[in-house]
């Protein structure tokens, strides 16, 4: 029965179309992104903030991943680049707390006080980049995280109009890794069309004031 047999062919070449569409998203963004990503600290520009995402903390230090976002972040700090670190994460429950830790490590390292900033309510990369602009009001930063993640936080970033740039992190780079950001990739694209704004907003906490009013 042709009619049978052109339904099914219909619906295997749709799949594919989509398959494509969205094995291609990961791509795009990191080519877009490509003349905003630094792998040296000396040749990126300076902005107000260095924005550190969340990532799994263990036994309530911070992942060797995350970590290594940290020393990023810091090595920006002492070198001029930025004047202010925001740390964001997931802090949605007691028991959970990525940017917590983060800070401890940010203050041992001898940031100051005043110039961390947390954002408990980023939940996810798009969230942590709006809630960047629209309760800290950041109008220019540098996103440290690792080569998988960054093409798509930039991405992000920079279509909600802020000034940003990245900085690669060590760590990561796992298949997997870049295999998660197929996903990852296609929903940051879903939430950029959709203009999402995050459940969670709340009050502002610029830039310009005390980070420690944003620590608990």
């Amino acid at each position: 029965m042709w009619f049978v047999r052109a339904y099914y062919r219909f619906v295997i070449i749709a799949i594919l179309l989509v398959a494509i569409v969205a094995v291609c998203a990961p791509i795009e963004m990191r080519f877009a992104m490509r003349p905003f990503t630094y792998t040296s600290i000396a040749d990126v520009p300076t902005a107000e903030v260095a924005i550190v995402p969340g990532a799994s903390v263990l036994n309530g230090k911070p992942s060797p991943v995350l970590s290594a976002r940290a020393d990023t972040a810091i090595e920006l700090f002492e070198s001029g680049k930025v004047s202010k670190i925001l740390v964001t994460g997931d802090n949605g429950q007691l028991n959970y707390d990525e940017v917590t830790p983060v800070r401890r490590y940010l203050t041992e390292a001898g940031i100051p006080a005043d110039d961390i900033f947390l954002d408990h309510a980023g939940f996810d990369t798009y969230s942590s980049m709006y809630r960047a602009i629209a309760v800290f009001h950041a109008e220019s930063a540098i996103i440290v995280t690792q080569d998988f993640h960054l093409p798509r936080a930039l991405y992000i970033a920079r279509h909600l109009g802020m000034t940003a740039y990245g900085v690669v992190a060590e760590g990561g780079g796992s298949p997997l890794d870049y295999l998660r950001e197929v996903p990852a990739s296609d929903k940051a694209l879903f939430d950029l069309l959709a203009h999402r704004i995050p459940e969670f907003l709340g009050a502002p906490f610029p830039l310009t004031g005390s980070g420690t009013s944003t620590w608990y």
